[in-house]
């Protein structure tokens, strides 16, 4: 199917052609008709890079009138990044469509440059939604006659917290609207959002739910912590054409890992929410025009960039959410290209591996750490094919070639090659020439992999984040437990409470050893969490059942029961 099959006009079809479309891709070719010749609501599952604004940009364009003096059309986005970038493509779609106003508004920016704008009129808004609610509070955004709201990222937005913002904004639009939802995943707070505010919804698919792009390979490399930051540089300099992004998972790890690849002379960036929009704008011009071919950037920052040629993508650490992780590949291997996500794990993190493989229906493949030589031969090899593919400009070096002749006369054809290599070369060369072996020894590497193919079971324990309670503080309370290296899963922090995964032939013991040990002043409590896999029947002195369920108390109750009481107190203490 073509964009003309589909039903757009001759104007919107040139823009699109202009802009380098030719044909639409699955969540283009299946929602465009839909929202074209329809009065139904969609819902929209695709996965990051496969073209969602356009989408829902197209038949927006198609559908709006000239001359309404209202907004026709609200966007909500999680970012002023994404906002931006729906902007500018709504605007290259409309090209021939001048009369079509599209404003965005976003936070970070003058409030009063756009408060001048709504109030000048337009017909589309794009907007992030603390901005836009802020909006309507000041009465400059009425969005009354408003025909259509669409949520893009939907998911990003829910989890970034905005899920009151945006129902202020829905209940700001009349009850004839028509809802776009557009999101690469569909968790319960989608489901319920939707199943809210939307009616006779027609559900829209394109790939399948939580996987992750079939042309990009995940690779990973396991590796002692205090080498993460060696291994990355590693990455990079066995592929010295890399174009990509590095995630972190704090915008202090983004900065620290930023400034230490610019002092180590590579051309690299941070973007994080510290920066001003200034700096942000300044960051991504730099990066979209490959003046930089590293881009430093947290999960919520790196929301809303849209290029489609990087190479690699390379996770510095592991997201805490799995589902972040589909987001982060997703930024390689887009339009058509192949693609490559590199994860630098250590062996604690070989549980949240797995976690990731389940829920993205992928498999990862550990590879080993480049050695010297592998870089060295890599990054000589790369400069004498950039050598011989150089235009030769004869005219303008010309004057010179005969003072040059006379510098080199006394080199022959091989010393003249060993001298051009060594000056080019010296600085990998030397510092790699004693480079140690980063990768996990067998031995240790077998360790993990015993644990990881066994079962996990899942246990409770009464400490959370208002204990003081980390991920770091879970793994060195379970390490205290066993005189082997243990590999944990899924560490979920709650408020008073939390619970991780451990080996299941170790559950018992770990539950045995950290029962009762003082943590903050507190006796610490631990069992096996609600809907784990069965444990040997057997009661004991604290209360726990072996039983695949939350131990009780010797009255009976679950730890579900207590997990409510403790809600219950500190509803009380605040």
């Amino acid at each position: 199917m073509t964009f003309a099959e589909i039903g757009l006009s001759p104007e919107i079809l040139q823009s699109i052609t202009e802009s380098g479309f030719e044909t639409p891709t699955p969540i283009q070719e299946k929602s465009i008709p839909l929202i074209l010749n329809t009065e139904n609501d969609i819902k929209a599952l695709a996965q990051t890079g496969t073209g969602k604004t356009a989408a829902f940009g197209l038949p927006l364009l198609e559908m709006i009138e000239k001359g309404v003096d209202s907004v026709q059309a609200i966007i909500l986005c999680p970012t002023r990044e994404l906002c931006l970038q729906i902007t500018r493509d709504l605007e290259n779609f409309a090209k021939y469509r001048k009369w079509a106003r599209i404003t965005p508004v976003y936070g970070g920016a003058n409030i009063v440059d756009q408060l001048r704008k709504l109030k000048s009129g337009t017909e589309i808004v794009v907007g992030t939604p603390g901005r836009v609610n802020d909006l309507i509070k000041r009465k400059a955004l009425r969005l009354e006659n408003t025909r259509w709201m669409i949520l893009d990222e939907a998911d990003e937005m829910l989890t970034m917290g905005f899920k009151e913002e945006i129902e202020t904004i829905i209940a700001s639009t009349p009850e004839t609207r028509r809802t776009i939802l557009f999101s690469a995943t569909m968790p319960k707070d989608i489901a319920r959002l939707a199943s809210k505010y939307m009616h006779d919804e027609i559900e829209v698919k394109a790939g399948g739910s939580n996987t992750t792009a079939s042309n990009v390979t995940h690779l990973y490399h396991m590796v002692h912590e205090k080498h993460r930051y060696q291994v990355l540089k590693r990455i990079v300099d066995m592929v010295p054409d890399v174009y990509g992004i590095v995630f972190c998972r704090t915008r202090q790890d983004c900065k620290n890992i930023a400034d230490k690849l610019m002092a180590d002379g590579y051309n690299a960036d941070a973007l994080h929410g510290d920066l001003t929009q200034a700096q942000r704008d300044y960051v991504m011009n730099r990066f979209r025009t490959k003046s930089l071919q590293l881009l430093v950037a947290t999960d919520v920052a790196a929301r809303g960039i849209d290029v489609n040629n990087l190479t690699h993508v390379i996770n510095y650490n592991l997201p805490e959410d799995p589902e972040a992780y589909i987001h982060r590949s997703g930024r390689t291997g887009r339009a058509g290209k192949t693609g490559i996500s590199y994860s630098i794990i250590n062996m604690k993190e070989s549980g949240k591996l797995r976690s990731i493989e389940k829920l993205a229906k992928t498999k990862f493949e550990l590879v080993p750490v480049p050695n010297g030589n592998e870089i060295c031969e890599k990054q000589l090899m790369h400069l004498i094919d950039k050598v011989k593919a150089v235009d030769i400009e004869g005219a303008h070096i010309e004057p010179f070639l005969p003072a040059i002749y006379e510098k080199l006369e006394s080199l022959d054809r091989e010393q003249l090659i060993q001298h051009f290599v060594s000056a080019e070369f010296n600085r990998f060369s030397s510092y790699y020439q004693n480079a140690p072996d980063l990768n996990v020894s067998k031995k240790d590497r077998k360790v993990v992999d015993t644990q990881l193919n066994g079962d996990f079971t899942r246990l409770f324990i009464n400490a959370g984040r208002n204990q003081n309670l980390e991920v770091t503080t879970v793994i060195q309370l379970v390490n205290r437990t066993s005189r082997k290296k243990v590999t944990i899963g899924k560490i979920d922090l709650q408020r008073n409470f939390s619970f991780f995964e451990v080996p299941t032939e170790i559950a018992e013991q770990v539950i045995k050893k950290l029962t009762g040990y003082q943590f903050e002043g507190n006796k610490l409590e631990v069992g096996v969490a609600e809907g784990a896999p069965k444990q040997r029947t057997r009661k004991k002195k604290d209360g726990f059942r072996r039983d695949g369920q939350s131990g009780g108390r010797r009255n009976g109750n679950s730890s579900q029961g207590r997990n409510r009481d403790r809600s219950r107190g500190d509803r009380r203490r605040r």
